[in-house]
């Protein structure tokens, strides 16, 4: 896998770890376990579908540490 493609994961994670902690300062929360929409909130969705990418570079199954 080629560092580019390891870049765009680690770029798209940073870019949506963002936008979690900013809704978290705007809503005045240290965690989304705090939130109401903890469920059905995109931010959230979309900060732990990038985690998984990140940790899985893509791939399905298992991780690479």
């Amino acid at each position: 896998m080629s560092s580019k493609q390891n870049d765009k994961y680690k770029e798209l994670l940073v870019k949506v770890t963002k936008n979690l902690k900013d809704c978290q300062n705007n809503l005045q929360l240290k965690s989304c376990f705090d939130c109401e929409k903890l469920f059905d909130c995109e931010i959230r969705k979309n900060y732990v579908n990038a985690v998984y990418s990140s940790m899985s570079k893509g791939q399905s199954g298992g991780f690479e540490f």
